[in-house]
């Protein structure tokens, strides 16, 4: 479960910036939007958090700050080469004083009942800090921490009791552009693996720079049990699918076969297997069978969504979306969100965070506690400005929609100078 992400000095978020799923004392929906944690510090977390601002107002760009951090941990000490530098790392460039400062990354989440703080500062050479505070009790114990030494040009390690195995190895395998964490788990760090794989395993970001993979729905499909649950899912969102069928014929075409053994090239006509996926329809008036082109573009994307999300809920991972309402009807989005506020549904702990333009969210009843809601604000700096709606004190039946869209809690598009200047 994600306790809290930090960034600060990445693309428009300059000054640092804290999204935090600690539920606040509120008992509000406390048994169906948050989760228990058994911890003093963090006692429960929500479910979801949804984060709402005008467009360009850094909304996707705390999206990508997540997607950032998780591939350096997964790629700096395999994908990343000696001398390479993070060339589309972008720090805050409308002021000097930022764009020669590191970016700094932190995420604090909970496995297993134990609390993890791991974060690392970086330029686009290399990193220059990195520490992670495990917490087995309430109090941390400093597993290792890193520091560049600006005198020398080296990195200077410091070590705890708690992190036990090959330390120093790792750290002479350990290059300046690769992160101790991502090198130890490469030599086979136990201790450190669930850190590491917490990104790797348990970590899920939709966005436009990492588009959903129908295969997982594809292969719900190819089961009468996810089958079923898909089907379930669309007919309570109000979609007449009755059933969903993959059907696999062959095709005849030209290409050149190569046998690896011998290196011979046959050219010639040859037979290939083809998926297709077959939407039966079904009403009160008849029924028909559809092509996945026959169906609209939202029905598409809520099948290809409800797959992983149902996947997602059963082994009780983080999922993050960037504009979860694409293409999708409000009540649609609705259905999916509520999919995390159902204890029988979401029994791994599973959590949703989305940007969303949709504020008819915002007054559904039941959908969402205060604390649950986040905004994002374009500053005259151009830098953004992530804070929560629980800062405004909202009463328990104030209507936020209303008062959001009047610009109340800001992060709201300001166009009256575009209007005017038409007239």
């Amino acid at each position: 479960m994600l306790v809290e992400f930090r960034v600060k000095n990445f693309r428009s978020l300059r000054d640092e910036q804290v999204l935090s799923l600690v539920a606040s004392k509120d008992k509000t929906l406390q048994d169906t939007h948050t989760l228990a944690t058994g911890l003093k510090a963090a006692p429960s977390l929500l479910c979801s958090a949804a984060v709402y601002g005008a467009n360009a107002s850094g909304k996707s760009n705390l999206i990508k700050a997540l997607q950032y951090m998780r591939g350096v941990v997964m790629e700096s000490a395999t994908v990343i080469q000696p001398s390479q530098t993070y060339d589309k790392l972008q720090q805050f460039r409308l002021d000097s004083e930022s764009a020669g400062q590191p970016t700094e990354f932190e995420v604090t989440f909970i496995l297993d009942g134990v609390r993890y703080q791991y974060g690392f500062s970086m330029t686009k050479q290399r990193i220059v800090r990195e520490h992670l505070l495990v917490y087995k009790a309430f109090k941390p114990q400093r597993w290792f921490e890193r520091h560049l030494d600006a005198d020398t040009g080296k990195d200077v390690y410091e070590f705890g009791p708690g992190l036990k195995g090959s330390k120093n190895l790792w750290e002479g395998a350990t290059r300046p552009n690769a992160l101790f964490l991502s090198m130890a788990v490469q030599l086979n760090s136990d201790a450190l693996r669930p850190v590491f794989d917490w990104f790797a395993k348990r970590l899920v970001i939709f966005n436009e720079q990492a588009q959903l993979n129908p295969q997982v729905s594809i292969q719900m499909i190819k089961k009468a049990e996810g089958r079923k649950q898909l089907c379930d899912f669309l007919t309570a969102a109000d979609i007449s699918i009755s059933d969903i069928e993959l059907v696999t014929r062959k095709v005849v075409g030209q290409g050149i076969k190569i046998d690896l053994a011998t290196g011979k090239q046959e050219v010639g006509p040859f037979e290939d297997e083809v998926s297709e996926l077959k939407f039966h329809h079904a009403t009160s008036n008849g029924k028909a069978v559809f092509d996945l082109a026959d169906e609209s573009s939202g029905t598409r994307n809520l099948l290809f969504l409800t797959g992983p999300i149902l996947d997602i809920l059963d082994k009780g991972l983080t999922l993050v979306v960037d504009e979860l309402d694409t293409s999708l009807h409000t009540h649609l989005v609705q259905a999916l969100v509520r999919l995390f506020h159902r204890p029988e549904v979401n029994t791994g702990g599973a959590q949703l965070i989305f940007t969303t333009h949709d504020t008819t969210l915002l007054d559904t009843y039941g959908l969402f506690r205060r604390d649950q809601i986040w905004f994002v604000e374009k500053k005259k700096d151009q830098s953004s400005e992530l804070y929560g709606l629980v800062e405004f004190g909202p009463r328990k039946n104030e209507a936020l929609e209303r008062r959001y869209l009047q610009g109340r809690y800001g992060a709201i598009p300001i166009i009256g100078d575009l209007i005017g200047a038409q007239h």
